[in-house]
């Protein structure tokens, strides 16, 4: 398996783009040929999920290194990609076969809907909203009404498919909406610098900002949103084929039991990503990672006793989405989720020995920089810079 991950893996760069009657099509840099997903070998040459950030170098995607440094993936090939800094491109690679599993939001995963791209979620990472506003200290707000007639800094154009819904669900007026598209990853030193008055961010991020210096006060989509956040996304095509359903049954399951490890001991899977990325430990070291961390568990976990497992997808969630997005007209006819979403896949990814994953996250000896973390005190600082 792959150790660590190789930012120029994908070799050939495709240009993206949709044409007028939604086909999305690729022109290589240099050719104008197509890589079909028919050519690729069967399962898979070596399976790769593709990030909507444009990087890895952060604790979002902790579950997949700690399975893979506990071998949770077994015998499967597997690599990760940064995505490039369109932030629809988790989902264009996808659909043309240069990555097979995209992580959208759903937003993004809603244009792939609109533009035919024939994806699947199959895994609802996110069970409750991940996404937040962030404003400089003194300026932040409770009701995000206050934001008409403002501007809101986007890392990416493509994140207004994520803002706008969240906005109309709390009453705002999106049409009195202005969005600069300051850049990833800048546009939060560009809010704490001056420009605009808020700015997209997510959990995780609030506590790696802080570790780069940057504070501010947020409003929660975790305490304010009913929406879902970023789910797995496939092909529908590889989910009808029988080899790639096994692969997928098997690949998913080393991501659940990545999350249980950490549910059962967070400090352990910090020390597994600051192993692969010890930059990210540089950055933030042990409090402020454990702080991401725990922020990000909070939005992949849910309400699990009402769950039917990691990745399970809550529908009441998605057709709240779904029928905001019809309201501003983000999707021009209603969604069938049955044939956008699947939980099929929920039930194989938890079948796993649960005792045995305690077991090897409280068996695992801690460094010593990791282990002298008090996770009372994170938990109860969590919320310290909330605007309520």
């Amino acid at each position: 398996m792959n150790k660590k991950p190789n930012g120029n893996a994908i070799s050939r760069r495709y240009f993206l783009r949709v044409t007028g009657t939604g086909a999305v099509v690729a022109t290589a840099l240099g050719g104008s040929a197509i890589l079909p997903t028919a050519a690729q070998a069967k399962p898979y040459d070596k399976f790769t999920w593709i990030s909507p950030r444009g990087t890895l170098e952060v604790l979002d995607d902790y579950a997949f290194w700690v399975a893979e440094a506990m071998g949770y993936f077994g015998d499967l090939e597997t690599k990760m990609e940064p995505g490039p800094s369109d932030g629809t491109a988790t989902v264009k690679f996808v659909a043309v076969g240069q990555a097979d599993m995209g992580f959208p939001s759903p937003g993004v995963f809603s244009f792939a809907i609109e533009n035919d791209m024939d994806l699947v979620s199959v895994f609802n990472m996110g069970a409750v909203d991940v996404f937040d506003f962030a404003f400089r200290p003194g300026e932040g707000v409770t009701d995000l009404k206050e934001l008409e007639g403002k501007t809101i800094l986007l890392g990416s154009a493509a994140w207004q498919a994520i803002t706008d819904p969240m906005l109309h669900a709390a009453g705002v007026d999106i049409s009195k909406i202005k969005y600069l598209e300051a850049g990833w990853p800048q546009w939060g030193t560009s809010l704490a610098s001056g420009q605009g008055d808020a700015a997209l961010a997510w959990e995780g991020l609030r506590a790696d900002w802080q570790g780069k210096g940057l504070e501010f006060e947020y409003w929660l989509g975790v305490e304010n949103s009913n929406f879902p956040a970023n789910s797995f996304v496939v092909r529908r095509s590889d989910i009808e084929d029988p080899e790639r359903h096994q692969f997928l049954q098997q690949y998913l399951r080393g991501w659940a039991m990545g999350m249980e490890f950490a549910h059962q001991n967070p400090l352990a899977a910090i020390d597994i990503v600051f192993e692969q990325f010890p930059i990210v430990k540089s950055n933030l070291g042990a409090e402020l990672g454990t702080e991401s961390l725990l922020q990000l568990a909070n939005v992949f976990r849910g309400d699990f006793a009402n769950r039917e497992g990691w990745g399970w997808h809550e529908m009441s969630r998605w057709e709240l989405f779904f029928s905001t997005l019809e309201e501003i007209g983000q999707v021009k006819e209603p969604v069938d989720l049955s044939k956008v979403i699947t939980n099929e896949f929920i039930g194989p990814a938890n079948d796993f020995d649960k005792a045995q994953v305690k077991a090897d996250a409280m068996g695992r000896t801690l460094s010593a920089e990791v282990a002298a973390v008090d996770l009372d005190a994170i938990k109860a600082r969590f919320f310290a810079n909330v605007v309520r």
